[in-house]
């Protein structure tokens, strides 16, 4: 290796944060610029962020977790990024999905305020940010510049319905943030440190008299964590606020609540998962992941429109994902890491496809009600099949493949029948949900002397068409997925090497 690709793979790390902040940034000093410029700007630091990410997962496939301290200020007081497998599975995923969404954003929706673009890449700033981040403070820090990105995008295009929905997020997280700050500042207290593996290794050697407070600070950070993941009871704003922004910003909006997923495995299961929290958060998690899973089935069930629909199936998605974590078992990690990016590319095409709907059927919009013909229903039709297949977990599509490796990780464990009955109940009430909805968006015809619908442009198809693809894809490529997921599974269940690559195997 050449001094030169030494020094690239060394600072590669920190790429994937500093290129959308730097985009942002660009963005801002160009928003009275033609609109066009903004979009090519926009799309080409989304391309180019996709390739870091994909720089970043090969480089860390060598098994060791790179380390990039900012300053080169020692662990654990200075800054820390660390970008392991799991950091890398989560960066590639948010890239895929926020291409989709850019992609049909540029359809219209970013013309509706001077600063979409902006706002769009310093999301992803905070995103990127929140899965590299070696500490909790930063941690706090990054999710406050997503949540901050998220308002503007929420509430973009303004709207009655939307405006109220935004407002109903924003106070919930700024509740929820607020309860962050209070936990941080609890276990600095207590522990003198917030780097993940310094508090890793110092936790189980803290006296007892210190546990009680230790407790209710990690409690804390789990119901911050669960309202970012949008677990019961702490999930109802989702389906209203997702529901009604544009289609492009809940499509990216599908991978946020896996950041609170993603904070709950790296910080409650990972590096603490070992220490006084040892079988405490588990048995909370997988009760709340079971309830979380029955809600969003009721709500699938009970949505009256597509995108409302869809709300509730990311809920139930992230039951269904937290109950692989919940088992906390390698096997159970690897389904849950496999069903991860496959609920996120489903759902997101699934805002998309609502979104077309809501351009074609006129005042019907993506209500299930009888609407005109509409000149693509064909295509249309069978792109909400492939997506509703898929959704439900039948086979032979990815969702069928990360409930089976599920289902498979759970024999054995104590609870299995409740795992089995829930997950499987949950498919039953999305099919039925989605047989509902896809008979009456496109069977249900108005006369033929009713209104027309519109004609949709062949550009708008191909954002949803990708993010189908991807679901698609993952079935294909199922082997070599669900040995990649293992291999992440692995790396979480053994924390040493994370812990030697932060601290060093001195400490």
């Amino acid at each position: 290796m050449s001094p030169l690709q030494a020094a690239l793979a060394a600072h590669l790390p920190i790429a994937p944060v500093l290129l959308p902040l730097a985009a942002g940034i660009v963005l801002l000093a160009l928003r009275r610029a033609p609109l066009a410029l903004q979009r090519a700007v926009s799309v080409l630091a989304l391309l180019l962020l996709l390739a870091l990410d994909v720089a970043l997962w090969l480089q860390v496939q060598g098994g060791a977790p790179v380390v990039y301290a900012l300053g080169n200020w020692p662990v654990p007081v200075g800054i820390v990024l660390v970008a392991d497998r799991l950091a890398a599975w989560m960066l590639l995923v948010t890239a895929l999905v926020a291409l989709g969404a850019l992609l049909h954003a540029l359809h219209g929706e970013d013309a509706h305020g001077p600063h979409f673009h902006v706002l769009f890449q310093w999301q992803l700033f905070g995103l990127d940010g929140a899965f590299l981040t070696g500490d909790l403070f930063n941690l706090f820090v990054f999710f406050e510049v997503l949540l901050l990105a998220s308002y503007g995008l929420l509430l973009h295009g303004g709207g009655r319905l939307r405006t109220r929905a935004g407002l109903h997020y924003v106070v919930l997280n700024l509740l929820g943030s607020t309860l962050f700050l209070f936990a941080v500042g609890t276990l600095y207290g207590v522990a003198g440190t917030l780097n993940m593996a310094d508090l890793a290794v110092r936790l189980p050697l803290l006296p007892q008299a210190d546990w009680p407070l230790l407790r209710s600070a990690l409690l804390v950070l789990l119901v911050v964590f669960a309202l970012k993941a949008a677990l019961l009871p702490l999930s109802l704003w989702l389906p209203a606020a997702y529901g009604n922004t544009g289609a492009g910003v809940a499509a990216l909006l599908a991978v946020m609540t896996k950041v609170g997923a993603y904070a709950i495995l790296r910080v409650h299961i990972m590096l603490l998962g070992g220490s006084v929290l040892a079988g405490w958060v588990q048995p909370w998690l997988l009760a709340l992941a079971l309830a979380t899973v029955a809600a969003g089935a009721a709500g699938t069930l009970a949505a009256t429109s597509l995108r409302q629909q869809t709300g509730h199936l990311i809920v139930l998605s992230m039951g269904t994902l937290l109950l692989g974590f919940a088992l906390d078992t390698p096997q159970s990690l690897a389904a849950g890491l496999y069903y991860l990016p496959h609920s996120v590319f489903v759902s997101a095409a699934l805002f998309l496809l609502a979104d077309l709907l809501v351009r074609t059927r006129g005042a019907a919009a993506d209500g299930f009600g009888p609407a005109p013909a509409m000149p693509q229903r064909g295509l249309l039709a069978a792109l909400f099949l492939v997506l509703a297949v898929n959704v439900a977990g039948l086979p032979p599509l990815s969702g069928f493949v990360g409930k089976f490796m599920l289902l498979q990780a759970a024999l054995g464990q104590p609870h299995w029948i409740w795992v089995w009955a829930v997950v499987l109940g949950g498919g039953l009430a999305t099919l039925v949900a989605l047989s509902r909805s896809g008979t009456s968006l496109f069977m249900r015809v108005l006369p033929a002397d009713a209104a027309t619908a519109s004609a949709l442009p062949r550009s708008l198809l191909p954002a949803a068409g990708l993010l189908a693809a991807l679901g698609v894809g993952m079935a294909l490529a199922a082997g070599p997925l669900s040995a990649a997921a293992t291999a992440v599974a692995q790396q979480i269940a053994q924390p040493q090497g994370y812990l030697h690559a932060v601290l060093g195997a001195e400490r």
